[in-house]
C-alpha cells in the first residue's frame, strides 16, 4: 500500500502521516504543491525521529506521480461523495490518496480514482483530521486483509 498526500497543508498533519507510514513500512507520496517546507519545524516534530524510516517520494504535480505512479488502484477519500468505507474490499497494492486539508481532492482527481471511499459523518460535522482519516482507512484496510488472508489460511 501507499500513502498519497496531494498538496498537504499543515506541517503536523504530514508528519503524523510520516510516522504512521515509517511504521506500518509504506511509501509515503507527497504531490506539490506543498503548504509548507520539508524543513519546517512542526513537520520535523511530528514525525518525530522517524523520518530516516520513511520512504518519501515527491512530486512535482499530479501529472509527474501519474506518469510513474505505483502499481494498484488509486483509492481516494472525499468528506463529500464516495462509497462507504465499509464496502471497500481492500488490496494490499492499493493507493490511498488524501486531499489537501481545506478542501479536500478536486473533481479531476476524484474521476481518475478506481475507487472514492468516505466516512459518513454526523451532520455539522465537516471533514475529519487528514491523520485521523489517513490512520482510519489503513487501518480498516489492513485489518480486512489480515482477516482475508487468515480466513484463506484456514480453508
Amino acid at each position: 500500500m501507499n500513502i498519497i498526500l496531494f498538496e498537504p497543508e499543515i506541517p503536523p498533519n504530514t508528519g503524523n502521516v510520516a510516522r504512521l507510514c515509517a511504521g506500518l513500512g509504506l511509501t509515503l507520496h507527497l504531490i506539490k504543491p506543498l503548504g509548507f517546507s520539508l524543513d519546517d519545524k512542526h513537520l520535523r516534530r511530528a514525525g518525530l525521529d522517524y523520518w530516516p524510516l520513511v520512504d518519501l517520494k515527491i512530486w512535482s504535480d499530479w501529472p509527474d506521480f501519474i506518469r510513474s505512479r505505483p502499481a494498484g488502484r488509486l483509492v481516494a477519500t472525499s468528506a463529500r461523495s464516495g462509497t462507504h468505507f465499509s464496502n471497500h474490499q481492500p488490496q494490499s497494492d492499493d493507493n490511498f490518496i488524501f486531499g489537501p486539508e481545506t478542501r479536500g481532492l478536486p473533481p479531476e482527481i476524484l474521476s481518475q480514482a478506481d475507487e472514492v471511499l468516505n466516512i459518513p459523518l454526523k451532520q455539522g460535522v465537516r471533514s475529519l483530521n487528514l491523520a485521523t482519516t489517513a490512520g482510519f482507512f489503513l487501518g480498516m484496510a489492513l485489518c480486512r486483509l489480515q482477516k482475508s488472508s487468515f480466513e484463506k489460511d484456514r480453508s
